[in-house]
């Protein structure tokens, strides 16, 4: 299927914030169909999610404060891309330093796109498995509790709005095809 009547040409960019983690632009576009507009959007580094299986058959979940949104909030262990890392590395960073663990089997499930509407950043899934703790090594000021919970617990959570984080309630909709073996890992 051809689909060039849905691209759009940048016409002009221009960077109107940049932070740390952050870089905010506002580019003007023309759409096929000759009309122009303007697209505000956000750079992001990219990110991972890791559904961590215990040999028990819980998942490691994390609660700690979300700033933006001023809550306490229940999530799959998870963390940003560091410039130039690879996102297998990323994920092995992040389990370790926020949970303490390290996995003996890693697979790649799939990628999502959380807010395309106005940004670039892509969050990976990765199933980990044979799970031994070694002691977290948690940035300064990272505070979180870490936490086993079972799959039908995690999933009953989503529904009754406990837990609403979008990269969690996708990398969970895996988790259960996965575990249930209604789906088999990606090659």
């Amino acid at each position: 299927m051809v689909d060039e009547y849905l691209f759009e040409e940048t016409l002009s960019s221009e960077q109107v914030f940049s932070g740390e983690l952050l870089h905010v632009f506002s580019d003007r576009v023309r759409l096929s169909d000759g009309h122009e507009s303007v697209r505000e959007w956000i750079t992001h580094p990219g990110a991972v999610v890791i559904i961590a299986l215990l040999d028990n058959g819980k998942l490691l979940f994390e609660r700690q404060y979300r700033y933006s949104v001023k809550d306490v909030m229940l999530e799959l262990p998870a963390g940003k891309r560091e410039a130039g890392e690879h996102m297998l590395d990323t994920a092995r960073r992040e389990l370790r330093e926020e949970t303490g663990y390290k996995a003996k089997t890693w697979r790649h499930l799939s990628t999502i796109h959380p807010c395309l509407g106005f940004s670039s950043e892509r969050i990976e899934i990765f199933l980990a498995q044979g799970l031994v703790f070694v002691g977290h090594a948690r940035d300064e000021g990272e505070l979180m509790e870490v936490l086993e919970i079972s799959l039908a617990d995690a999933v009953m959570a989503v529904r009754d709005g406990e837990i609403t984080d979008g990269k969690t309630v996708a990398a969970l909709f895996w988790a259960e095809k996965i575990i249930a073996g209604t789906w088999s890992l990606p090659s």
